[in-house]
């Protein structure tokens, strides 16, 4: 008796210090692919990463887009049409992928789909995206493969009212307290290494909370190191195999 609960022990303490890996924008620091790419959405989930995150936006004729920053190829994604971005090219040759191509790819795969609705400067085309993307997801079946997260506040709250219920939403930004989250009934914090090492209290208030945490971008031993000792839910970073091969340790 004594050895089973040893044992049920170790596994508890096992459980509550496990992390997992998300990609982010995928695992696109390796041959033949690149940031946001299709081929970095393969390549997160052929190493069995938990996560693949990848960025949203929607065009002035309300496409959605996969892109990280608000432009590309000097061309601003929120006021141009998809007509002026669709012949363009990422640096491995693949084209600019849409959100539809990008979530039929995720169908096929077992990671999960990490999207990352940008904030816009008009907030009622942000609306726009918001109900766009969750009924994209719903539509393709992925309810229950996607987590969103983003920096906007409104977009966090227009998520929150869209999406299936339980489905977990994550805010970025960084200035808000688990539990000033927690009222809004939140998954957790989803911050950078550089605000949870000013906050590490965080970390223990938001799982008391039942809320979960994740650092974005770690990508350093050192960081990678901290997390783990910290004991944080997920960790986000451009080496994954790296971090992989950590927490084995």
């Amino acid at each position: 008796m004594k050895k089973i609960l040893f044992l049920a022990l170790i596994s508890l303490s096992i459980t509550a210090n496990a992390q997992d890996v998300i990609c982010h924008r995928g695992y696109w620091d390796t041959e033949g692919a690149a940031q946001n790419s299709i081929r970095s959405l393969v390549k997160a989930d052929s190493i069995g990463a938990w996560g693949s995150e990848f960025d949203v936006w929607m065009t002035a004729d309300s496409v959605l887009v996969v892109n990280h920053d608000a432009t590309f190829n000097g061309v601003t994604i929120e006021t141009a049409k998809w007509d002026d971005l669709k012949t363009m090219r990422l640096n491995n040759g693949e084209p600019l992928p849409t959100l539809d191509l990008m979530l039929e790819c995720g169908k096929r795969l077992k990671t999960r789909l990490i999207l990352e609705m940008k904030p816009h400067t008009n907030k009622e085309q942000e609306k726009e995206a918001a109900c766009r993307i969750v009924e994209m997801v719903k539509d393709k079946g992925l309810e229950d493969r996607i987590e969103y997260i983003t920096f906007s506040y409104q977009g966090m709250k227009e998520l929150k009212g869209l999406a299936k219920q339980g489905t977990p939403i994550y805010y970025l930004n960084g200035e808000l307290s688990p539990s000033q989250l927690a009222e809004l009934d939140v998954a957790g914090i989803d911050y950078s290494i550089r605000v949870m090492r000013e906050h590490p209290q965080w970390i223990d208030e938001a799982h008391s909370l039942g809320m979960k945490v994740n650092v974005w971008t770690v990508n350093s031993e050192r960081d990678m190191d901290w997390c783990i000792q910290n004991g944080v839910d997920f960790i986000t970073t451009n080496a994954p195999e790296l971090l992989q091969r950590k927490l084995k340790q």
